[in-house]
């Protein structure tokens, strides 16, 4: 399919789409490196015995938190608490939401496309964590539809959360656009029949 270049430097396909869908952490908002120090401090309160590098946090990217941890304590043999794990980092994380950029060519096509079509947010993400983030970066209000892990059945890769978005958005999926940073959200995309496009994140 023929790509074109947006007026904010991304490249989409040449499609009429009905509905923009945007991921949160590391597409709309620069928050990764955050949520990266978060889960150290995490780890780090309840005794993990690890190295959790950069590299291994991004394989991880879209992954829900509680089953970030599982996957921790399978990968490096850890007995570590998921909830009281993902509750550490969870707060640790909103003491220091007024750190978290935008990613703003990002952020200015969701303005735009937002001005003509209905658009939302699919993240891997809790609610309150999710809202908080985009309130952070002046967000929250551009946005019809916002779909987080803890509303779905299956997180990403599995194509629920997208099928969510796009059913709240009342817009076909094949018609819908998704906007991510990593692999796993791009798997969740095309599982669910949309198209999706890479940006860089952080």
């Amino acid at each position: 399919m023929p790509m074109i270049q947006t007026p904010e430097g991304l490249t989409v396909p040449d499609f009429p789409f009905e509905g923009y869908i945007f991921d949160n952490d590391g597409t709309l908002a620069l928050s990764m490196g955050l949520h990266y120090q978060a889960w150290l401090h995490a780890f780090e309160a309840n005794g993990g015995t690890f190295t959790f590098t950069r590299p291994y946090a991004q394989s991880l990217a879209g992954v829900c938190m509680l089953e970030t941890v599982r996957r921790i304590n399978d990968d490096f043999d850890q007995q570590l608490d998921p909830q009281q794990v993902v509750d550490a980092q969870e707060a640790w994380y909103r003491d220091n939401l007024h750190r978290v950029p935008p990613n703003q060519p990002v952020v200015d096509f969701a303005k735009r496309v937002g001005e003509t079509h209905p658009v939302a947010v699919a993240s891997g993400g809790v609610w309150e964590t999710v809202t908080k983030t985009l309130d952070a970066i002046g967000m929250r209000e551009h946005f019809q539809a916002i779909v987080t892990q803890d509303q779905v059945k299956r997180g990403k890769p599995a194509p629920d959360i997208f099928l969510e978005a796009a059913r709240r958005l009342d817009v076909d999926p094949s018609k819908c656009l998704v906007i991510e940073d990593g692999q796993l959200g791009i798997q969740a995309a095309e599982a669910a029949g949309m198209q999706a496009i890479l940006v860089e994140g952080g």
